[in-house]
């Protein structure tokens, strides 16, 4: 089974071991690519083992997105339950997910870059889903509290986090060649100097001069 913070049992559950095999396949070829055989020679089961846990391809991979957001609304649990203000709790989420792309590299590829509306297309927005419910609520607490500039709470959230997701997808399109961490300390550094609530936005700064 594929998990952010902790190792799979072993020897894994049969259904664990065709979601450790169909995530590997479906970040190296693509859902469409990946036939239920594939997912079967490479989990090492029977066909029927895969019918009789998920039903088929797509409910592998309906199984599988619904694990991997569990696993990342623990992720957030975790950073929220932290003795942290909520800028420092932004950080750590981007510091997270930084690491997790070096570490569990296919998991944040299937979560943050996989096209999620073209395989599972009756599942909501990833956007809309619990953990990232919780990122854009750390941003507006953070807001409240007047640790964040004053914004539009989808306008903050996408700044705050925005930035570091795309780092992400150029770091699993091989356009960024070093590791993301190398890149931690710049991209949190660029990004409060944004939404810090003691820089004046441009906007202010207009209707000031005039």
């Amino acid at each position: 089974m594929p998990y952010l913070t902790r190792n799979a049992p072993k020897p894994e559950p049969v259904d664990c071991r065709i979601l450790t095999a169909a995530l590997d396949l479906f970040v190296e070829r693509g859902f469409h690519n990946v036939s239920v055989h594939d997912v079967q020679k490479n989990a090492n089961v029977s066909i029927g083992s895969i019918y009789n846990h998920f039903g088929g391809k797509e409910g592998i991979a309906k199984a599988l997105y619904y694990h991997l957001l569990n696993e990342f609304e623990e992720m957030i649990e975790s950073v929220v339950a932290e003795d942290l203000t909520n800028r420092q709790r932004c950080n750590k989420v981007i510091e997270l997910l930084f690491e997790y792309t070096e570490s569990r590299r296919n998991i944040i590829s299937y979560m943050l870059h996989a096209k999620h509306r073209e395989f599972l297309p009756d599942e909501p927005p990833i956007c809309s889903a619990t953990p990232f419910k919780a990122m854009r609520n750390i941003v507006q607490q953070g807001i409240e509290d007047g640790e964040i500039r004053q914004a539009d709470p989808w306008v903050a959230a996408a700044t705050v986090f925005g930035g570091a997701i795309r780092m992400i997808h150029l770091r699993l399109d091989g356009v960024i060649k070093e590791p993301l961490t190398d890149y931690y300390d710049e991209v949190v550094d660029c990004l409060w100097q944004g939404m810090n609530p003691l820089v004046l936005p441009e906007s202010k700064k207009r209707q000031a001069a005039r």
